[in-house]
């Protein structure tokens, strides 16, 4: 298999890669920081009835598509050498798992809301650092605050959301945190051509900049959300608990029903620690998660986990990451065609997810998980045979597209809002922390080897393999994860008891 050839250099550190372009090629100046960076999370109350659905944050995980682009410019401005330039790039994913792993604490120690307040808080602040650092030292600064609110938001918007809504619509609100991420990807794509006429000396650091907008406004809307009543019930403030309960349900009798089976829950599994006016926690429930969890629990950890694992496995982030070298190795010559394919990926992704929101109460979770993983390893094995044979670069691109609705109405709209519903409310903020630390360090994983890889085996062979990962996660899902659709969050354990 010949090896992949990569115009000038295109590394991989941690999923942010440094891409020189080929000569004559300019670079594009970089997106906002808002786009590039995650943002964090938001919900916003509406009101009782239905109407009540928690506005998701927009974190787009975008440093796949566009902090690349930002290297550049920063390293002619600032004079950062290509060693700092990778340490800088995969600080992201080293940062990011120490907060991540630290979010369930924080959320169960401070609550929900204000975990999120201080998430905002962070990315504002690393927002505006990043656009005024100065040297190495400073961009790492920027680079860890950022990646903690960062860490900090991907673990407790999911959490919130699932506590937060009702058992009949649950999966599509949980779902409007992926809808809110992929509108930031797709954006992100878009923005390459919007500020390509910016000087690249400041180019970059009125993208950071407009950075610290966003979490300003959604730090703001925070405080007038309630906060979490299964949280609020761990802590034994079950007034506040209902007043939430209330806002949220259709009737008071609704509301005072799921404040019956929350007391009971919290009343079966309470940590001492967690108790009302306490202020610890989290060293319990780690033992209960990591060294003598029930039979029921080790059977949710390892559907969380498994899941986690698999949705980043299926190698999405490598297309995502590199769409336009494989576009450019399935005979595509012109790299402006190849970046304009890549906001295909971006658009599709996002209309795809939507229908697998609409889709997720009507049809249950494990419908989509399994048509999904069944149509990404059918579409992955496709794209490999397109890139294997001369096939023309539109049938490429058709692959392509079709490996990413795949992953979209399934993987893409399911798998956080189900990782989060599945948890007992005792573990769920720290037990979510594991799932995405194992989504993380996968997704890092695929991102730093595809390159690598494609060299050893081709790029086929990287389709192949990924394609084949993605047909053990179909007998995963089939064999593990049971349906959740219309359940409380309060019944699921006894899913997993069997």
């Amino acid at each position: 298999m010949p090896a992949v050839l990569i115009p000038n250099e295109l590394r991989s550190p941690m999923m942010d890669s440094t891409i020189k372009f080929l000569p004559n090629e300019k670079p594009r100046s970089p997106s906002p920081s808002w786009l590039s960076t995650p943002p964090p999370p938001a919900a916003l109350m509406v009101a009782r009835r239905r109407r009540s659905s928690p506005r998701r944050r927009r974190r787009a995980g975008t440093d796949l598509t566009l902090m690349s682009g930002a290297q550049l410019f920063m390293r002619e401005d600032v004079g950062l050498t290509d060693a700092q330039i990778e340490v800088l790039a995969g600080s992201m994913n080293v940062f990011m798992l120490a907060s991540i792993l630290a979010g369930g604490w924080f959320a169960d120690r401070l609550g929900r809301r204000s975990t999120l307040v201080l998430a905002n808080a962070f990315l504002m602040a690393g927002a505006l650092a990043m656009s005024l650092g100065g040297s190495f030292a400073a961009l790492m600064a920027a680079r860890f605050v950022t990646s903690v609110g960062a860490g900090f938001a991907r673990v407790v918007a999911p959490v919130y959301n699932a506590e937060i809504s009702p058992p009949s619509t649950r999966g599509v609100l949980s779902s409007l945190l992926d809808i809110f991420i992929n509108l930031g990807i797709l954006l992100s794509y878009v923005s390459n051509y919007a500020f390509a006429g910016l000087p690249v000396n400041l180019g970059w650091r009125v993208m950071y900049g407009v950075g610290v907008v966003p979490p300003v406004f959604i730090a703001a809307g925070v405080f007038f959300m309630p906060e979490s009543p299964r949280w609020l019930a761990m802590r034994g403030r079950h007034a506040d608990a209902r007043a939430v309960l209330v806002r949220v349900s259709d009737t008071p009798a609704e509301a005072d029903l799921r404040l019956s089976e929350i007391k009971q829950a919290v009343a079966r599994h309470q940590h001492p620690e967690l108790a009302a006016g306490s202020h610890g926690g989290g060293g319990a429930v780690w033992k209960e998660l990591v060294f003598r969890p029930p039979a029921s629990v080790r059977r949710i950890l390892t559907c969380v986990v498994g899941l986690q694992f698999f949705v980043q496995a299926s190698g999405i982030d490598a297309i995502l990451l590199y769409s336009p070298l494989v576009f450019k190795s399935a005979g595509m010559s012109s790299t402006a065609a190849a970046l304009g394919a890549s906001v295909g990926i971006g658009a599709v992704k996002t209309g795809f997810i939507l229908v697998g929101m609409l889709l997720t109460d009507r049809l249950g979770r494990r419908p989509l998980l399994l048509a999904s993983t069944a149509g990404v390893a059918l579409t992955t094995a496709a794209l490999a045979a397109t890139l294997l044979g001369s096939s023309a670069p539109s049938a490429c691109v058709a692959a392509v597209l079709a490996v990413v609705a795949a992953y979209s109405v399934g993987y893409g709209s399911v798998v956080n809002a189900y990782s989060a519903e599945i948890l007992p409310l005792r573990l769920r903020a720290q037990g979510a922390s594991v799932g995405v630390a194992v989504n993380r360090l996968t997704c890092g994983l695929v991102g730093m080897t595809f390159i690598s890889l494609a060299d050893g085996i081709g790029m086929p062979g990287c389709f192949f393999l990924y394609a084949g990962v993605t047909a053990a996660a179909f007998v995963f899902v089939y064999a593990r994860l049971p349906e959740t659709k219309g359940r409380s969050l309060e019944n699921m354990e006894v899913l997993f008891d069997k």
